[in-house]
């Protein structure tokens, strides 16, 4: 057996020697693999966004821009785009959610610290759909993007890019709305040749088994014709890295019979982890020449994933006795059931009384209910409580087609139409409507949210040479964009309120007579149940529908090598919306060669967000724990007669301005250096307002607020605060040989803060504000190395991540700065078969423990919050899930 001992020693020297490897003098990632052919990197660092010229690389943009090769992307053991650009590069900021409502099934990124819609998606340099979620969890999962509607990535396959190219600069001028933090393009694969990877791996734990399945196979036909098709399919269990909740654990120390009706019994009855899931991702890629004038293509993606995840516990009963809490004052707290909400019975167990007032009774009134032994508890059906299951479906379609090439005298053309459908399915198993009472079902469907894109484009681009050191690249182009957005109509229960929503109470006083029941301050007793669904609320027919959006844009722009030293670009673009109007933009960039060993380059321009049909349309009604109580959360359209009765106004666009300076420094074969500041200051950012408590005087003035009933919340969508951004994106790379194998070598470091400057105090939180700027990571840094020795392959890489604070559900603690370690070999055999076995989180690094204070005691029966929470619920910028160990078997021809 190893002794502890030996562990520690053991595991301090990997860290040394990885250590040791992978910060030797030394892209992110901007290198292909050693495994690359040189045609490959070749063809990697040659850019084809940011700029409408085709001679540009990364080392000669006048903007910044990061290209990440096929290799460095299928290395990465994750089913999901989004961790796996996580993982490669600093300033893209990602959160693990768990129990975060649907953006469980759809998480929101952040590149450079601005929200996922700031950040425009394109395929093979056309743009690519939202999601059809629009990110309304008020939680820190969503603290970047809160309010956002951007694209999801989780529905590409690492197997069918050649390689993503990540524009690190503002671009609406070149490419239209939501590029204000920058462009990330998937260039889609188009080579010959047969590809298959199987792989399996788990967690340290010993939970969040996944096996994976890609697939590629591409062909090259006739002159320049090529047919490819890509796809993969994975399969992954849950983690749960938290405790059960202290009231549970009391429980099984006084009842164990009952105990074992708990759900998810010995196990915690809700689960802070990776949700389980499945699914499949498909891209297709054809192109066929008829001549240099003529050039068709067509891009296809299709995908389908589930999510089965845990939500909160209802307890059905309340805390009997004492327990000891932690709330670090250095005084252990004594305390009852009165103590926190999450220490109650939940509210879905009030009893309910069956008993309607006799028809005609003038005393015992329409409406009313006898107070009697006529009663119900769902007890019945949950009698140790129960935890509801959220089962989110994501259903993708994207497709563009279209036809390019080259005229007479150099001018090129490409038109192009893109069809796109995103779509998220919502439902609920083990749950209830409380105020149906013994009528309620206990699974329930939301509704569907679906997001439609219809985009027509032609890009045209003519060299003219006017004596420079390269023609003026002149380009111009036309863009129509249709978006709708589409709500369908949930299950009655699971948005409306029952018959027992509301129960005036009267007992009877003799034979057909009755009188109001009274509590102890004299007034009558009115029973309330909370409407719809517990945990969520379904679309109702009042909010159910389309809304769409139409905008026309026309562009220009000009770029040229004004001498052999200095290259000059501008854009700029006029787009009109059917909803708020006209939105003009601009940019300029260059970049002077001082030496052929050092450039400097700048970028300067503005740029704009149009708020979409879907936050200009969102009604979600969720459960959401304020105060340790279950409260009913509505979010509404700013047309809604909700919102108006709050004060909603409609939304503006966000605008922008963008700022970029930077240098690239070559002072030996093999080494490259960029390093780049940059400034992006937004206005008008789109959030949502605080919450409004419903009261019952506001719901006798406006009944359409049943549907959250009184001692509920609503919000809605508004333009609320201004912010600036400012950071620093560092890149070396070096190329170099080690005992006669090729060696690569990666550092890249990110610093980004965004500061809250004018905003409105009702629609932003002093909580908020500070999440905004201290909720990611300041610094962040990759160093990465990778080495080849004949049919051996070997990759290191350590992840460092500053500290960080969520002022909203962790006031005052700041959690440390972490390093993670990732370590991958791989062995060619029989020369088209790969094996590679490996670890991500080598060394299993957690975030810090939630601290116990006064805001979030820790018990000592379980060592968790009274929800179970043992760390921070978003995971931190690396996840909470620890180690995963890998093996991966891959076939190529």
């Amino acid at each position: 057996m190893v002794s502890w001992h030996s562990r520690k020693e053991l595991r301090a020297n990997m860290i040394s020697g990885v250590a040791a490897l992978a910060l030797l003098p030394a892209a992110p990632a901007v290198a292909q693999t050693a495994g690359d052919t040189s045609a490959e990197t070749a063809e990697a660092e040659l850019v084809v966004i940011g700029t409408r010229r085709t001679d540009r690389s990364v080392t000669d943009s006048p903007s910044p821009i990061d290209v990440i090769g096929a290799t460095e992307l299928g290395q990465q053991p994750t089913a999901d785009m989004l961790d796996t650009v996580r993982n490669l590069v600093p300033s893209f900021f990602v959160p693990q959610n768990t129990i975060s409502d649907a953006s469980t099934f759809v998480r929101p990124p952040s590149l450079r610290g601005l929200g996922a819609d700031q950040i425009l998606v394109m395929i093979n340099g056309k743009r690519y759909n939202r999601a059809a979620l629009v990110q309304v969890y008020s939680g820190a999962d969503t603290a970047l993007s809160y309010g956002s509607q951007g694209a999801d990535i989780a529905n590409i396959p690492a197997i069918a890019v050649k390689n993503l190219q990540i524009l690190r600069d503002g671009a609406t001028a070149q490419y239209g709305s939501d590029a204000i933090g920058g462009v990330i393009n998937y260039q889609i694969r188009d080579d010959a040749g047969f590809e298959l990877q199987a792989l399996y791996g788990q967690n340290y734990e010993g939970d969040g088994d996944r096996k994976q399945v890609a697939g590629y196979a591409g062909f090259k036909f006739g002159d320049g014709g090529y047919a490819s098709i890509s796809g993969e399919w994975y399969d992954q269990d849950g983690t749960s890295r938290g405790a059960t909740r202290p009231v549970v654990a009391a429980l099984a120390l006084t009842n164990p019979t009952l105990a074992a009706q708990l759900p998810n019994y010995p196990g915690p009855v809700q689960i802070w982890g990776t949700s389980p899931g499945d699914g499949w991702k498909v891209f297709g890629n054809l192109g066929f020449a008829f001549s240099e004038a003529a050039k068709v293509y067509l891009t296809v993606n299709a995908a389908q994933s589930d999510a089965n995840q845990s939500f909160n516990y209802r307890s059905s009963t309340s805390l009997a006795g004492t327990l000891q809490a932690d709330t670090g004052t250095g005084t252990p707290l004594t305390v009852t059931s009165a103590f926190s909400g999450a220490l109650r019975a939940n509210g879905s167990f009030n009893t309910i009384y069956t008993t309607p007032c006799p028809t005609g009774n003038a005393t015992c009134p329409s409406g009313g209910f006898v107070q009697n032994g006529s009663t119900f508890s769902f007890t019945s059906i949950y009698p140790a409580g129960f935890t509801p299951r959220f089962i989110g479906e994501v259903e993708q379609l994207y497709g563009t087609g279209g036809i390019k090439g080259e005229l007479g005298g150099g001018l090129t053309y490409d038109l192009s139409a893109t069809l796109a459908r995103n779509s998220l399915n919502l439902s609920m198993t083990n749950s209830l409507s409380p105020s149906f009472g013994p009528l309620s079902q206990t699974s329930f469907f939301f509704g569907e949210l679906i997001q439609r894109e219809q985009t027509f484009n032609l890009d045209l681009t003519y060299p003219v040479e006017v004596g420079f050191a390269s023609p003026i690249t002149f380009s111009a182009g036309a863009e129509h964009r249709r978006e709708e957005y589409e709500k369908t109509v949930g299950d009655l229960q699971s948005y409306a309120a029952g018959p027992y929503a509301r129960q005036p109470l009267y007992v009877q006083t003799a034979p057909g007579v009755y009188a109001p029941a009274l509590n102890g301050s004299g007034a009558q007793i009115i029973a309330t149940q909370s409407p719809a669904a517990s945990g969520y609320g379904g679309v109702s027919p009042v909010f159910s529908g389309k809304n769409a959006q139409k905008s026309y844009g026309i562009y220009a722009g000009a770029e040229a090598d004004i001498t052999e030293a200095f290259t000059m670009g501008v854009a700029g673009r006029f787009e009109h919306y059917d909803t708020f109007g006209d939105a003009f933009v601009w940019k300029a960039n260059a970049l002077l060669e001082l030496s052929p060993e050092l450039s400097v380059r700048a970028t300067i321009g503005t740029g704009f967000h149009a708020p979409s049909p879907g936050q200009n349309n969102t009604q979600i009604v969720t459960t959401n724990f304020l105060g340790g109580q279950q409260t009913q959360t509505g979010t509404y359209p700013v047309t809604s007669s909700i919102a108006q009765y709050y004060g909603a106004t409609s939304l503006r666009p966000e605008r922008s301005n963008n700022y970029g300076a930077g240098f690239i420094l070559k002072p030996l074969d093999g080494l490259t250096m960029t390093v780049d500041g940059y400034i992006i200051d937004v206005r008008n950012r789109i959030g949502i307002s605080q919450n409004f408590n419903v009261t019952a005087a506001n719901v006798a003035a406006l009944p359409a607020l049943a549907a959250v009933g009184v001692g509920g919340v609503v919000n809605y969508f508004t333009n609320g605060f201004n912010t600036s951004t400012k950071g620093i994106d560092a890149v070396t790379t070096y190329r170099t040989t080690l005992a006669d194998g090729p060696l690569n070598l990666t550092l890249a470091y990110a610093y980004n803060k965004s500061t809250v400057k004018d905003f409105n105090p009702a629609v932003i939180s002093a909580a908020q504000r500070f999440n905004i700027s201290n909720l990611p990571p300041r610094h962040r840094i990759n160093a990465s190395a990778n080495w080849q020795l004949g049919d051996f392959q070997a990759n290191a890489r350590i992840n460092y991540f500053s500290s960080w604070a969520n002022q909203l559900e962790y006031p005052g603690q700041r959690f440390g700065r972490k390093a993670t370690a990732d370590l991958d070999v791989s062995y060619t055999f029989a020369e088209h078969f790969t094996l590679t076995v490996g670890a991500n989180n080598l060394f299993d690094t957690y975030p810090d423990r939630i601290k116990a204070s006064t805001t979030n005691p820790v018990y000592a029966i379980t060592g968790s919050l009274a929800d179970g929470q043992v760390y921070p619920r978003s995971g931190g910028p690396f996840g909470m899930n620890g180690g995963f160990y890998y093996a991966r078997l891959r076939i190529k021809y």
